[in-house]
């Protein structure tokens, strides 16, 4: 008996690479949504740099798209470099980085090009859903950080509701939401990805579930399709949607 080939939706992440000057200026797309979710979460993670080193950092940007993130970290002293696998993204990031600090390369986030122990933290925001390997990631997260390191991430649940909210709704409320922006296999329940991390090293922190505000902004967008400057997400107790996390590379023990 002939055994059939199983077909998996993928991800479409090539839309990225069109987006050019979008990618900050755009409201009738959704990477205004990417920008919103940015809004919010750069602060704390920057808080908790300080928090955690009181100093500029080492950081990797996995995943770094046009540099939401790197350039903010940057702007704050930071030494961040950032990797992509879109030269267009990559090229946008850098003409946006008012510091012109950060190191911008192009690669795979499964394969990086650095030294093992090489940064002190490596985030990975809106990337795990758009991989075929996230442990894989995780992984490379785990080498190049140095013992004591802080791995940061977001991404979505996997359920009917986060189906329902991220995939349909976005299709339905946004302009111009590209077909599979994402797909819900490639999502994770937050358990699976703290497996991986303790698979690789890591002692998993505190995850935190993300929202939009119900406010006058999401009603616009719900009506008109546009998300504009003053859209804004929220932190939540509830990760059935979306979540944000930490996880700390375990310390190497003494020689005794």
């Amino acid at each position: 008996m002939e055994s059939k080939a199983v077909h998996f939706r993928a991800v479409n992440n090539a839309i990225y690479s069109q987006l050019g000057d979008r990618w900050y200026d755009a409201e009738d797309d959704p990477i205004a949504l990417l920008r919103a979710e940015s809004r919010l979460r750069n602060p704390w993670i920057a808080s908790e740099f300080g928090a955690r080193f009181g100093r500029p950092c080492q950081v990797l940007d996995l995943g770094c798209g046009a540099g939401f993130l790197s350039n903010d970290l940057a702007k704050r002293g930071h030494h961040v470099t950032g990797v992509d696998a879109s030269v267009e993204s990559l090229a946008v990031a850098a003409r946006r980085d008012p510091t012109k600090s950060v190191a911008y390369h192009h690669g795979d986030v499964t394969r990086l090009p650095y030294a093992d122990a090489r940064f002190e933290a490596v985030c990975a925001m809106d990337l795990l859903e758009h991989v075929e390997e996230p442990a894989t990631v995780i992984a490379e997260a785990s080498r190049v950080l140095v013992p004591g390191g802080v791995l940061f991430f977001h991404t979505f649940n996997r359920n009917w509701l986060s189906w329902l909210v991220v995939i349909k709704g976005v299709e339905r409320f946004v302009r111009n939401t590209p077909k599979d922006l994402h797909v819900s296999r490639l999502f994770l329940r937050p358990d699976e990805v703290t497996a991986m991390c303790r698979h690789s090293g890591f002692i998993p922190g505190r995850i935190r579930g993300m929202r939009p505000r119900l406010d006058r902004p999401f009603v616009r967008m719900l009506v008109g399709g546009t998300v504009s400057d003053d859209f804004a997400f929220t932190f939540c107790d509830s990760t059935l949607l979306a979540y944000t996390g930490m996880a700390i590379k375990r310390p190497q023990l003494r020689a005794v």
